[in-house]
């Protein structure tokens, strides 16, 4: 199962007029992270950072002024999100800016049943505790020392550890790949679907190997436990 685990950063509050400036998000699979990111710093056009963001993200008007809009931007972003599972924290702030952009470029917007609200399951989880992204982070012990302000790829790593504490810690990441069918990826991130295999293997185990193991086993009696995954014909050697 593949997820995306994302965070934005804003000109300011107010979607109808603010702008998304900074887009960051990183891949689980199976709830355990693969390594893949994807990241970018977006033009607010002529929307200016209003003061209290500046605060809580440091990114300036000077330094937005030579970076792509979100039209350049987003065909790159869709195709990282994929049809997976979204997972942000506050969903509903950074759907409500990033639907609001995907209008402003004629496309539609991302399909609310694909999210995933951490602050809702916090506070489900942990009913009148502080649900920050900080707070939780201090709650599960993860380390947050290299954050000196909000960052969209930096929050999305520490929430993707956030979310995995949220659905059950490091248990959640043993969940068995379906037999099948696996998944792997090649050297560029691109998923490899392996089919199981139609015709078995010979076996490696000689015909001698075979018999000396079977001759054997008949020494144990009827009640040997290699007499239910042996061949028939050596269950029948046994019990004769």
């Amino acid at each position: 199962m593949r997820e995306i685990v994302f965070d934005t950063e804003t000109t300011g509050l107010d979607f109808a007029e603010d702008r998304v400036i900074e887009i960051g998000a990183v891949e689980l699979w199976n709830h355990i992270p693969t390594g893949r990111e994807w990241h970018c710093f977006v033009s607010p056009g002529s929307r200016r950072v209003d003061p209290g963001a500046f605060d809580v993200h440091g990114i300036s008007n000077d330094f937005l002024k030579d970076k792509p809009g979100f039209a350049a931007v987003v065909e790159a972003m869709l195709d990282f999100f994929g049809d997976a599972t979204l997972i942000a924290h506050n969903a509903s702030f950074d759907m409500r800016f990033l639907n609001a952009e995907l209008a402003r470029v004629g496309r539609p917007p991302l399909d609310p049943g694909r999210i995933v609200d951490t602050l809702q399951m916090a506070r489900r989880k942990f009913p009148m505790a502080p649900a920050t992204l900080d707070a939780l982070c201090s709650r599960f012990s993860i380390d947050t020392t290299k954050r000196d302000k909000h960052g969209a790829l930096v929050d999305s790593l520490l929430l993707a550890g956030v979310y995995i504490e949220l659905i059950g810690g490091r248990q959640a990441a043993l969940g068995l790949v379906s037999s099948h069918q696996e998944e792997q990826r090649d050297a560029d991130g691109a998923v490899i679907r392996i089919q199981p295999r139609q015709v078995p293997l010979p076996p490696r185990v000689t015909a001698d190997e075979a018999a000396r193991h079977r001759a054997f086993v008949e020494t144990l009696g009827s009640e040997a436990l290699w007499l239910s995954i042996l061949p028939a014909e050596a269950t029948l050697a046994a019990a004769g």
